[in-house]
């Protein structure tokens, strides 16, 4: 070791000298074990929704490490052959899927528009979008439940879709707008000097370049529609309840419905899992997006 790595090391403090003996293996350990601390729960629910009530009622989860034969798909075909708990997963995905393509779709026209068109009012109109961040969801719950009381929609799955789609876009916007404006001025130019024109230039040039932030906006949407149960519970139609609606009438009757609880829970849970996992690489990407500029 040279002497001027010897006085850099003297100069490094504490902290870093210990960060940098242990960033190696042990951070790798360590943050392995906090992904499965982070996945406990539905590792939990998933043996849960493979044992039998009464194994449920008697014993922890964990004893189907010791005991494999309490395993049964007994569940999940209970859970096929309750009408209400499958209803409920379509009526989520008539809402979520919706919901998720039209705040996308609009927020990326709004955010290209709010970064580089020029019309009146532009900065006056952003600062708008930008205060609706604020405003909170119980707010409007009342006085949006009376409006689309009278123009017959209270109820419906439109309505809901309506409900996401309006308090999701002020964050799309927001977000993309953002983004989208740290697109390179010379690069549009240059396309417009091609002959581009607006729409050209946002499909050919814009979206593939915004791709990492539409995805992450595209999971945050479908993760807040899909585990949302407060809107559900007051504008879905009680008839035909997404899950989180449905899930929550059955905990009415736990003591009976455990074996369709159980796995009701679980397919709930890990289809915005796998939503996720399926487009991680994306979600990083576009969070990271702003963070060495």
């Amino acid at each position: 070791m040279t002497t001027a790595d010897g006085i850099v090391k003297a100069r490094q403090s504490l902290p870093a000298r210990i960060a940098s003996r242990t960033g190696g293996g042990v951070l790798r350990v360590f943050l392995i074990l906090v992904g499965l601390f982070w996945l406990m729960p539905t590792v939990g629910l998933l043996l849960s929704s493979l044992r039998s009530p009464s194994d449920i009622a008697s014993t922890g989860w964990w004893k189907t490490f010791t005991d494999p034969s309490q395993f049964t798909f007994h569940n999940y075909a209970s859970l096929l052959d309750n009408s209400t708990i499958t209803n409920s997963l379509l009526s989520t995905v008539a809402i979520t899927v919706p919901a998720t393509i039209l705040v996308v779709v609009i927020g990326s026209l709004a955010g290209y528009a709010f970064a580089w068109m020029e019309f009146p009012g532009r900065d006056w109109w952003f600062m708008v979008v930008v205060s609706l961040l604020v405003v909170p969801v119980q707010v409007a719950l009342v006085p949006v439940a009376k409006l689309f009381g009278q123009l017959g929609i209270f109820e419906t799955t439109i309505g809901v879709i309506i409900f996401h789609v309006s308090f999701g876009l002020p964050f799309a916007i927001f977000l993309l707008r953002n983004f989208f404006a740290e697109i390179p001025r010379e690069l549009l130019e240059a396309a417009r000097l091609d002959g581009a024109g607006e729409i050209r230039l946002f499909t050919r040039v814009v979206m593939p370049l915004g791709g990492p932030a539409i995805a992450s906006l595209g999971i945050f949407q479908f993760l807040w529609v899909w585990n949302d149960m407060l809107v559900a519970l007051i504008f879905a139609d009680s008839k035909h309840p997404p899950i989180t609606v449905a899930l929550q009438q059955q905990v009415r009757q736990f003591g009976n419905n455990i074996d369709v609880l159980a796995p009701g829970a679980f397919v709930s849970m890990v289809i915005p899992l796998a939503v996720f996992f399926a487009f991680q690489r994306q979600f990083v990407s576009g969070v990271m997006a702003g963070a060495v500029k």
